[in-house]
Formats: C-alpha cells, sequence, structure tokens
C-alpha cells in the first residue's frame, strides 16, 4: 500500500493538487504496478515561514531574490 506525502509551500490552487494526485497515481500505477485503490496520496501545505532554504526562512529567501 503505498503512502505518499507531497510537502509544498502554500498556494497551490484545488486544480493543481487534483492534477498532483493524478500524475502520482498513474506514474505509481505504471512503474510499480500497484492498484490505485491501494494508493494514499497526502499534500501537506506548508507556511513558507517554517519552510527553510539555503539557510533562510523561505520567506526572507523570496524578498531577497525580489531585489
Amino acid at each position: 500500500m503505498p503512502y505518499v506525502n507531497i510537502q509544498i509551500t502554500a498556494g497551490a490552487t484545488r486544480a493543481q493538487k487534483a492534477a498532483l494526485v493524478r500524475d502520482v497515481t498513474q506514474s505509481l500505477v505504471r512503474e510499480l504496478g500497484k492498484k490505485p485503490e491501494h494508493i494514499h496520496i497526502v499534500i501537506q501545505e506548508i507556511a513558507e515561514e517554517d519552510w527553510g532554504f539555503e539557510g533562510m526562512l523561505t520567506d526572507d529567501w523570496k524578498k531577497k531574490q525580489s531585489r
């Protein structure tokens, strides 16, 4: 029973999340022969202030990039 946890920063639309779930499911079926009814996918949206990148919080990193 595959369990997939996708962690992203907040902001994806419902349609984008649905596409991720569909595409990951199709990939597991195609590549590993898994049954779709056994696949569980969780999408966790993380606030940018709770995510670090290059030694900085992501919201600060994005501010730096826009300068």
